[in-house]
């Protein structure tokens, strides 16, 4: 696109920043509504807006012969995209922790989450492997997160060919129509008439209705803004969120580039790959150590250096690499490092404010979304006047070992309201 309208970096980075600007506004909100009235109402709904406004992006592109103002069609259009898509992790957040009790929230099917989102409680279980699962928090919010590294994954390959063969045009009406099949599939499983189909394995001896609990009591935000392990939480989330979004959005850019005659579909996939078994693997490492006996903080800041550290590093050495192997290698430690954060701070607003995850969440979530558009944005104007993706890498480093050490000084796994 940047090609055909004739897009400088400044003008890319801003395209590519925007998305969040509307991400931003929408995080709080989020979390509030799903603690209300519960995230399986909340997702379906936005989910509608954000597949239509997907779709039709290619049309919005052609709406104006002029440069400038398609350019500010565009802003709008994403503006509204991240608005819409902004309420999605703050109620998968709400919905874990209302229904995922016990110490260990991370793992297992999501069928079997679903199954206790829909209202069957735990006791009904009728097999105990399936009561037990639900005892691993983290490694349920890992695969759940690992969703995101697919779909990444799936576009970067699918979305490659389509790219090369058909347009740019073709990749947006391919999302956006798996976006509509999956909401429209996902809101048909949950309603209530359809629940002894999809769960056949679940033998419960009551099967009447059960409202979705939420939670009444107001979020003590004063007694939360002055807990050191809150703005912790905030720094090191927005670190990570910086560089993930850089690479997210840069990364294709950086491989095309220097690499020109490498394939789209490799470097879109592989580090996606990799980043989805990280992100399993963490949620499994985090119950295999507090099963072991570590508290909850030396499990979420162990994780967390992990992720930081380990992208921080990958990024120092990709600003190094001279050949394509390397710097794919390069990316792919980066990228796979930041699936760790599944299981460290990105699960740990449950640990801090288990009754108003999803709230926490949304504050922390848009503290997150920031650099979605500042730090994307300032990726490209410093492409633009040095011409040096080494400044942008290694100021990307430097602010994960800075959100590292606030964290390991600061945060915290034991509950603080």
């Amino acid at each position: 696109m940047a090609k055909e309208f004739d897009w400088d970096k400044t003008q890319s980075g801003s395209i590519l920043g925007c998305f969040f600007w509307g991400y931003t506004m929408t995080q709080f909100l989020g979390g509030y509504l799903s603690d209300k009235v519960g995230g399986d109402v909340v997702v379906p709904i936005a989910a509608c807006f954000w597949s239509i406004l997907t779709f039709w992006t290619p049309q919005f592109a052609y709406l104006s012969t002029d440069k400038y103002v398609t350019l500010h069609i565009l802003v709008l259009s994403r503006v509204l995209l991240g608005m819409f898509q902004g309420f999605y992790m703050p109620s998968v957040t709400s919905l874990i922790g209302h229904f995922i009790e016990g110490p260990h929230k991370s793992f297992y099917t999501p069928i079997i989450a679903a199954g206790q989102y829909f209202g069957f409680p735990l006791s009904q279980c009728k097999f105990h492997h399936i009561k037990k699962s639900f005892e691993h928090e983290r490694l349920t919010y890992s695969f759940i997160c690992s969703g995101s590294h697919l779909g990444t994954l799936i576009s970067g390959s699918i979305g490659s060919i389509l790219l090369e063969r058909y347009g740019w045009q073709s990749v947006f009406y391919f999302v956006g129509v798996c976006s509509i099949l999956w909401m429209l599939g996902m809101r048909y499983i949950l309603i209530a008439k359809h629940r002894k189909k999809y769960l056949p394995f679940i033998m419960a001896e009551n099967l009447a209705d059960k409202p979705i609990k939420k939670d009444q009591e107001k979020v003590p935000w004063l007694t939360l803004f002055v807990k050191p392990a809150f703005w912790g939480l905030l720094v090191g989330h927005f670190s990570h969120a910086n560089s993930f979004f850089i690479l997210l959005s840069w990364a294709p850019t950086y491989f095309h580039e220097n690499y020109p005659n490498a394939k789209g579909w490799v470097f879109n996939v592989v580090p996606w790959i990799v980043s989805m078994f990280s992100s399993v693997f963490s949620g499994w490492l985090a119950d295999h150590l507090l099963e072991k006996g570590y508290s909850v903080t030396f499990v979420r800041k162990f994780i967390e250096t992990i992720s930081l550290g380990g992208t921080a590093l990958g990024l120092i050495l990709l600003s190094y690499m001279t050949t394509f192997g390397g710097a794919l290698f390069c990316m792919a430690i980066a990228v796979a490092c930041c699936g760790f954060h599944n299981s460290g701070i990105l699960v740990n607003p449950q640990d801090i404010a288990p009754k108003h995850a999803g709230s926490v969440f949304g504050i922390m979530n848009m503290a997150g979304a920031i650099p979605g558009f500042v730090g994307v944005y300032m990726a490209g104007h410093i492409l633009e006047a040095t011409k040096s993706w080494a400044a942008v890498f290694n100021q990307t480093a430097g602010v994960c070992i800075f959100g590292c050490i606030v964290y390991l000084l600061f945060g915290t796994g034991k509950r603080i309201i």
